[in-house]
């Protein structure tokens, strides 16, 4: 057994953990809306510490991290469970699973991550992806210690639902993140994810207060989250919020899990990526097999600074003072 953070102890060995803003009041023997974090005894118990069911040397721009060492390597790894409940989830697999139902899962110590991660030349780091890394709290926050002491970054791939005082706690042991978007309406959250949008704002104003790269995605499914006044008014909240530099990803919808709705327009994409465009020069699209979209250009004369092909990574334009080889102007938000 592993003892959880972030929990309140009531009579009758009930207790509320506090990890994120379900706030679950759990009896004892129950588990959380995440499926892994459950009351034994009167104590919150994290039954996936260290329990993995992906790990895999990646591209970092397949998290998607396109403005974070572009072209690099970073060890990703990703548990079970997720504390919401995505009528769309591209990887219910394993979000929407609980370890009893994973008997073939694979147990590594935090050394052991750490350990592999500084075994590859090529890495720059570790990356917490694939299922939702903040039910792994405990694990993740170990882990990234390590990686931080020996000079590795750290990147976390979330949903942002996570609590104010555990997300500050983590946040000197994390580099970068990319926040899953999902919609800029509470009645989307409420209906298609069992959440509520304002605590993923809130994260994205305390990652950006203090000063971490962030990135962006928001995968588009139509008639859900495509409305162009709508998805207008997240690029204004974007802009002025958290700064025109953010990077944005447009993602294509796939039918998956409960969802049965067809497939984006790659026209509606395009439509939606010229709109961000206007406010957010740092806009990519996923999920469409085009070349479009993947370039990143200066800001200024419009030169190609990274072109992308799939995940293939060239950068050509950026010299080694992050500046534009042809007009010399900064290149901003991006890490090298």
């Amino acid at each position: 057994m592993k003892k959880g953070s972030y929990f309140k102890p009531f009579d009758n060995n009930h207790i509320q953990c506090q990890l994120c803003p379900h706030q679950c009041i759990l009896p004892n023997g129950e588990k959380g809306k995440c499926k892994v974090r459950s009351n034994l005894n009167g104590t919150l118990n994290a039954e996936n510490y260290g329990i993995l069911s992906s790990i895999s040397l990646d591209p970092v721009e397949k998290k998607p991290l396109y403005h974070f060492y572009p072209g690099a390597k970073v060890l990703s790894i990703g548990s079970l469970g997720c504390n919401l409940d995505c009528f769309f989830c591209q990887n219910c697999d394993i979000s929407q699973a609980s370890v009893p139902g994973f008997p073939w899962l694979k147990d590594y110590s935090p050394d052991e991550i750490v350990q592999m991660a500084a075994g590859h030349d090529s890495n720059i780091g570790i990356a917490f992806t694939y299922n939702e890394p903040t039910i792994s709290y405990e694990y993740i926050l170990e882990i990234a210690r390590l990686a931080n002491g020996l000079g590795m970054k750290t990147a976390m791939v979330s949903n942002g639902y996570i609590n104010r005082e555990p997300l500050v706690r983590l946040l000197p042991f994390m580099d970068a993140f990319n926040i899953d978007l999902k919609a800029f309406r509470d009645d989307f959250y409420k209906v298609q994810t069992g959440a509520s949008l304002s605590p993923v704002l809130e994260t994205l104003k305390i990652l950006n207060e203090a000063g971490k790269h962030i990135e962006i995605t928001n995968l588009i499914i139509p008639g859900l989250n495509d409305d162009p006044a709508v998805f207008s008014e997240m690029i204004d909240w974007i802009s002025a919020e958290l700064g025109m530099y953010t990077v944005l990803h447009l993602s294509r919808y796939f039918p998956h899990h409960k969802l049965t709705i067809g497939p984006t327009p790659v026209d509606t994409l395009k439509e939606l990526y010229a709109l961000a465009k206007i406010k957010l020069p740092y806009v990519y699209l996923g999920n469409v097999a085009s070349h479009e979209g993947q370039q990143t250009r200066c800001t200024d004369c419009g030169e190609l600074l990274i072109d992308r092909s799939g995940y293939h990574t060239e950068i050509r334009g950026i010299a080694p003072d992050r500046k534009c080889k042809k007009c010399g102007s900064p290149v901003q938000n991006i890490i090298l």
